[in-house]
């Protein structure tokens, strides 16, 4: 995951909205959204190569998404999966607000990551490179490859049409949220952030829909949780062109308590 805005406690009947970007290396073997067979609780896409997640939630209406943070030059070969922390806060129990306070211990272990963690009442930021858990007051917030709400270019815009999506329209509008994580305009070389890569990759990771042969968006994602315990997931891929390679939505029941239902998971491929 490499870009993605939150709605958190700020529309009328949905205390969740989360659309976002996940950007790899299209060669990395990715697995669609889905109910997870080994923890059905789980609806999420699947790392096919380290076996954690992005960004997913479950019935229980528990959600995380991770980022990595952007520092060449500092890297553990042998760090343990960032993805595993977002697998590991929906496999369990634990409060929000305890789950990353344990994950802060070791989190040195890891290379740099941003991990957001929540349910329908609280939601919790952990970066590893700025100290410790904090709590996420009601709030639109916009995450990448930097700590929280970092003004790069991709950022600014994309939670400026986040933002907009949001005003006087019923949610989630999918077609208009889709559109706002669609943006191909990388910004203007005075305002690239300067993360001691070349520039013309700087430039290729500035817009916050990213087309390249070998690494690019593979993906964008909505994840709603509404008041009622109607919960969705939806999922649109992309093939390295850009062009639309298949999508998923998946509706469930959610409770806080006891857990909920999945109700329907429609994979569907394009082309």
């Amino acid at each position: 995951m490499c870009l993605a805005v939150l709605a958190l406690h700020t529309l009328p009947g949905i205390p969740v909205l989360i659309a976002a970007n996940r950007d790899e290396f299209h060669e990395r073997p990715t697995l669609p959204a889905a109910q997870w067979a080994d923890a059905p609780a789980i609806c999420a896409g699947r790392d096919g190569q380290a076996g954690g997640t992005w960004m997913g939630v479950t019935v229980q209406g528990r959600y995380a998404l991770v980022t990595n943070f952007r520092e060449p030059g500092r890297h553990l070969d042998n760090a343990p999966s960032r993805g595993a922390l977002v697998e590991d806060f929906l496999r369990g129990a634990m409060e929000p607000r305890a789950y990353l306070a344990d994950v802060h211990r070791t989190d040195q272990a890891y290379n740099g990551f941003n991990l957001i963690v929540g349910d329908s009442r609280e939601a919790w930021y952990l970066s590893n490179r700025n100290g410790g858990p904090r709590a996420l007051a009601p709030g639109v917030y916009a995450l990448s490859n930097h700590l929280l709400d970092t003004p790069w270019p991709k950022l600014a815009r994309t939670k400026a049409a986040f933002t907009a999506v949001l005003q006087g329209r019923p949610q989630p509008d999918l077609p208009a949220l889709y559109a706002a994580l669609a943006d191909r305009n990388p910004a203007d070389d005075g305002d690239l952030p300067a993360t001691g890569l070349p520039l013309d990759r700087e430039r290729l990771l500035s817009s916050p829909f990213i087309v390249s042969p070998n690494y690019g968006t593979r993906s964008s994602s909505v994840l709603a949780l509404h008041d009622d315990g109607a919960g969705q997931l939806d999922e649109r891929r992309f093939a390295p062109d850009g062009a639309v390679s298949g999508e998923s939505r998946l509706t469930f029941s959610w409770r806080a308590a006891g857990g909920g239902d999945i109700l329907r998971t429609a994979p569907e491929t394009i082309g």
